[in-house]
């Protein structure tokens, strides 16, 4: 089922289908995810490689440790993923957010949108208390998406993640959702 978000754009959960789709998503904006992923090997690229990442993500979220979605455009192109991941049950009931937008859609609100469903499924659907993200330093335009959202900075993380082929530090947020 595919949920609206913005225009023509909906969200819906990932498919074990979805291979050869979201490795042309992934080719289509290679350049431009390239500062904010970490590199990736050739073969994720390829249809042979999202099969393998889609088995592991949906494994995660039939073990209830993650909720993988894409973002669809009305062909049912993939122009985006959002994903709760590190689900913690018990008394933490936290996830970590992440999400990317294509080029081709970008600046048109599709990211808040996305953020706002999956904080909503995430408290709604999930019973989750908090959802944590982090950005880059430089990455103004996600921290204005978390804003918009209610995430409010938490801290900063020197060297977090390996981003780009080499260590950077993130500024990390939080979404108290009750």
């Amino acid at each position: 089922m595919v949920h609206s978000l913005v225009g023509d754009v909906g969200v819906r959960l990932l498919h074990s289908s979805d291979a050869e789709a979201q490795a042309a998503a992934y080719r289509r904006n290679r350049e431009h995810l390239a500062p904010w992923e970490p590199v990736r090997p050739e073969e994720f690229f390829t249809a042979a490689g999202q099969r393998r990442e889609i088995e592991s993500r949906l494994a995660q979220y039939d073990s209830g440790l993650s909720v993988p979605w894409v973002l669809v455009d009305g062909e049912g192109q993939i122009v985006g993923n959002i994903t709760l991941s590190r689900i913690f049950r018990g008394p933490l009931l936290s996830a970590h957010l992440g999400y990317w937008v294509d080029r081709e859609v970008n600046g048109r609100g599709i990211a808040s949108a996305a953020v706002a469903f999956a904080l909503a499924s995430a408290r709604d659907s999930y019973g989750l208390h908090r959802v944590q993200a982090g950005t880059l330093v430089h990455n103004a335009a996600s921290q204005k998406v978390l804003a918009r959202a209610g995430f409010q900075k938490i801290g900063h993380a020197a060297s977090y993640l390996k981003i780009a082929g080499r260590w950077q530090d993130h500024i990390l947020f939080q979404r108290i959702l009750d």
